[in-house]
């Protein structure tokens, strides 16, 4: 059988984060996507201009013939919309653990677009809380890592793209302790959808039953070739190449 990630994100109708992306960077690991909607967007390549919030009983609707039909061995979250949303959400992974108490679950603990627009309704960081609880691994970039603080969960890859040099420092922690860091060259553009895409190869990775360590690993090199390998549909933020040759 073909592992299922279930995936709870928002609709970019440009085709490049959110749902799109995940399908996608999910299939290009060798597994299958499972996508549940939290959010309609108005959005091109470059900036949000709308976010509607699924309603959190169409969020739980969509997820359950889902879990009744499929074994579902990773879950993959980024947007909830809102904090009702997130709390339909964190209900159904907790009756995913009570039949698979080691479900991974992979958060994009996304608080803003690229450049800054909100993503959800309420506040980002109070809506995310009982996905935080839950999360095995949470992706946050800089800033996110810095507003985030002390909710932060106890494991994270913290990517180091917004700070400057030559070279981005991806950085494993657990409790607060590096376990681990990586150093991949930085490329030359901005990318839209780049966090999408490493959460949720690193989420099917985990549901292939890869160890932690092995997925990150493969995870940020397929993202890496994806970003390098990326087109451009307008001007402004490129779109990662999901299914690149390698």
């Amino acid at each position: 059988m073909t592992p299922c990630v279930l995936v709870f994100a928002g609709l970019d109708p440009g085709g490049g984060a959110g749902l799109a992306a995940d399908i996608l960077a999910i299939a290009a690991q060798g597994a299958h996507a499972l996508p549940v909607a939290t959010a309609l967007t108005c959005q091109d390549n470059n900036r949000v201009f709308e976010v509607q919030p699924v309603d959190a009983g169409l969020v739980a609707r969509q997820a359950a013939p889902l879990v009744a039909a499929f074994d579902i061995r990773a879950v993959k979250l980024g947007i909830p919309g809102n904090a009702a949303n997130a709390a339909a959400i964190a209900a159904i992974i907790r009756g995913l653990r009570a039949q698979r108490p080691d479900l991974p679950v992979v958060l994009d603990p996304v608080l803003a677009s690229g450049h800054g627009d909100a993503l959800g309704q309420g506040n980002a960081i109070a809506a995310l809380s009982d996905l935080l609880a839950l999360a095995t691994i949470a992706l946050p970039n800089l800033p996110e890592r810095e507003a985030l603080g002390a909710t932060s969960p106890a494991q994270m890859l913290v990517t180091g793209g917004h700070a400057p040099g030559d070279t981005v420092v991806n950085r494993w922690l657990r409790d607060g302790q590096a376990l681990r860091e990586w150093r991949w060259p930085r490329l030359p553009d901005t990318y839209h959808g780049s966090g999408c895409t490493l959460a949720a190869a690193l989420a099917a990775r985990l549901a292939l039953g890869e160890s932690m360590d092995i997925a990150l690993e493969h995870a940020q090199a397929y993202t890496h070739a994806a970003l390098a390998q990326s087109f451009a549909i307008a001007p402004g933020q490129r779109i990662p190449r999901r299914l690149y040759q390698p």
